[in-house]
């Protein structure tokens, strides 16, 4: 395989898209360190921050997703796809890629779909149990599309798929060497178990009420909380931080050493977040996040725990369910024990590698063409 190596990747939307193209990136530059490589994302969207921050240049389109109901951007987005097309078409010509890799998200349709049409080598990566639009329109073009659940033949062709999990943080390989430092990171009592709530990067509403109602009977559990509300609520519940045994954050910056100090994590189910949790291997409580396309989050908690890899309490079941669910994750160690074994057999830790192991096959083969 040629060493200069030219690769276009387009993903965005949310962290889920993001952060994995990202770790594809960067495992293509570590084994290519002369790869020329470019994002494309939608103009407005935390892509592009986030890519610029991690060191590679991205290009932006004028696109966004189908609303579920009638409104301004959906009248537009016919002039949107076009014009992205057109974009699309425009930078392919010019960057000349080897190959196009999507991650999901809107803005990976028209890159993708354009470089189907000049005959470049596509490759999807799929993170969720129920794919996007985005994905299933670009499924039958593509040459390959790796994913992170089984069952998969549902939506996607069987002879494109290949099954090798969502790229995660490598630091999150050995959380539990590291329980020590992260006590002391957080400063807190090594006597008492710890749980851990996360509801995403920008938080979760209704996980943060029911947190917030539940503060009492946490503290007669004598547990001690590190609780990620997320940026948009953090004014509303940074009062609590004053609290004995609650901590409140914006955001946790060094997540593998709060996996390492908590016994118990509650959290939602977003596709990156149950990888991570896959290789943690901790006792999971997740409360899936009903508003996202075709519930997604649902299917994602719901393949773990058909698996006995971890328990759910759905947001209308959280009134009658919570507490019961909670006490028992804390109480019994038989289930904590039974937990961490069976989510711990459906992580896929070298995910990353794999991915980008397909990608070389794929243009060592259109090379030889």
């Amino acid at each position: 395989m040629s060493k200069r190596l030219k690769v276009i990747l387009s993903g965005g939307g949310t962290g889920g898209h993001i952060y994995p193209a990202i770790a594809i990136a960067n495992e293509i530059k570590s084994r290519y360190p002369n790869t020329s490589i470019l994002f494309v994302g939608a103009k407005d969207r935390m892509e592009m921050q986030k890519v610029p921050q991690a060191g590679y240049e991205i290009e932006g389109l004028w696109i966004s997703g189908i609303q579920r109901k009638l409104t301004m951007s959906n009248l537009l987005f016919p002039i949107k796809l076009l014009s992205s097309l057109w974009r699309s078409r425009k930078i392919i010509k010019k960057f000349k890629p080897d190959v196009a890799i999507g991650t999901g998200g809107f803005a990976s349709g028209p890159l993708l779909k354009m470089a189907n049409s000049r005959k470049i080598p596509t490759i999807l990566q799929e993170q969720n149990s129920f794919p996007g639009i985005t994905n299933k329109w670009l499924a039958k073009g593509a040459n390959k599309i790796c994913v992170a659940y089984d069952n998969m033949e549902r939506f996607f062709p069987k002879e494109k798929i290949i099954k090798t999990g969502n790229p995660v943080r490598q630091d999150l390989l050995n959380t539990n060497e590291k329980r020590g430092q992260a006590v002391a990171k957080y400063n807190l009592d090594p006597q008492k178990k710890t749980v851990l709530i996360i509801g995403g990067s920008l938080g979760a509403r209704r996980v943060n009420q029911l947190i917030e109602k539940e503060l009492s009977f946490f503290e007669g559990k004598e547990v001690q909380l590190l609780w990620q509300c997320g940026k948009l609520y953090y004014s509303d519940y940074k009062k609590y931080d004053d609290r004995n045994d609650v901590q409140v954050h914006q955001f946790l910056d060094t997540m593998d050493l709060a996996y390492a100090a908590s016994d118990i994590i509650i959290s939602r189910a977003g596709a990156s977040s149950v990888s991570e949790l896959c290789i943690v291997a901790k006792p999971v409580l997740f409360i899936p996040s009903p508003n996202v396309a075709e519930d997604h989050q649902t299917k994602n908690a719901r393949a773990i725990v058909d698996k006995g890899g971890a328990v759910m309490v759905k947001e209308n079941e959280l009134e009658e369910k919570f507490q019961n669910v909670v006490s028992e994750l804390l109480e019994s160690k038989d289930k904590q024990a039974e937990l961490s074994k069976a989510i711990k057999e459906l992580a896929l830790p070298n995910a990353t590698s794999d991915i980008v192991d397909e990608i070389e096959k794929l243009i060592d083969n259109t090379t030889e063409e």
